[in-house]
């Protein structure tokens, strides 16, 4: 199936108290490239995001975005030193200054070292099982739009690759009968000159055979039906096709190229001008395809 290279999917769950979002969105490359923005405390995340997303994605550069926010919003742990507070509240109580018993639990901040915070322990395994559920979920909405992307580009390329095809077919139509006029046109201008006693019909033959040879497009004709007929095999096919498709219309404009420069007739110069046309939009949709 054809796949755009462009995409987003975007997908938001609630796993043991935390709120996770995977976002994933891709635009056009050359080659593959995969680029994950996590929160820092979570960045072992990152490879196997690439190893989930990668087997899904050929071509096309990739960014994913995970968000995770603990709503019980426990991220540390504190605990309370007891034994140094006591210390602290034995050596005051020592004290022979008239002090009254009356310190607060601001006081008890204020006392050095008498808290200690640590990161809560995170399950990696977990965590993983979370994100991985709802990255799997955010890439099956990534693949479906870049799938009705390509079906669209297909419909387009389709209806295009018809035009040519057509356009085609009247080239070859056209082609012998250029020749044909151009005999006829060099018959009249030499009887106009000379005379029709003078003139050399087997001489006007072997020049109209030369004109003939050097805009025949016969050759040209035959391999762009060739790489038509290859476009549409390509556009039905399972694997990934954006590359090859470029290479074929690289052909097919070279082949184009050519009759427009062998072939001495007004027609087949306009014919070619609209197929160059429709062939440059093919281009362009198919620099898009995965």
């Amino acid at each position: 199936m054809i796949r755009s290279m462009t995409g987003f999917g975007r997908e938001q769950r609630v796993t043991d108290g935390r709120e996770i979002t995977v976002e994933i969105r891709s635009v056009n490359h050359r080659y593959h490239e995969f680029f994950a923005k996590t929160p820092r405390q979570y960045g072992y995340l990152e490879e196997k995001l690439k190893t989930l997303v990668s087997g899904q994605i050929s071509r096309g550069k990739v960014e994913v975005s995970v968000t995770i926010h603990n709503l019980s919003g426990r991220e540390v742990d504190v605990t309370i030193n007891r034994d140094v507070v006591e210390s602290y509240l034995t050596a005051l109580r020592g004290l022979d200054s008239g002090l009254t018993d009356n310190l607060s639990l601001s006081d008890v901040f204020r006392i050095p070292d008498s808290f200690t915070v640590t990161k809560s322990v995170v399950d990696e395994d977990a965590i993983w099982e979370a994100v991985s559920q709802t990255a799997v979920a955010a890439l099956e909405r990534f693949v479906a739009m870049r799938e009705t992307e390509g079906a669209k580009m297909k419909a387009d390329i389709l209806q295009r690759l018809s035009f040519i095809e057509a356009a085609t077919a009247q080239i070859q139509s056209a082609s012998p009968q250029t020749s044909e006029r151009y005999r006829n046109k060099l018959l009249d201008k030499m009887n106009e000159i000379i005379g029709t006693c003078g003139v050399d019909e087997n001489r006007v033959l072997l020049e109209a055979a030369i004109f003939a040879e050097k805009t025949a497009v016969d050759e040209e004709t035959v391999r762009l039906k060739s790489h038509t007929a290859q476009v549409r095999e390509l556009l039905d096919n399972e694997n990934v096709v954006g590359r090859k498709l470029d290479f074929i219309v690289q052909e097919m404009n070279r082949e184009i190229n050519t009759i427009g420069s062998k072939a001495n007739d007004i027609d087949i110069t306009r014919i070619v001008v609209d197929c160059k046309s429709e062939l440059e939009k093919i281009r362009e949709q198919i620099q898009n395809i995965e």
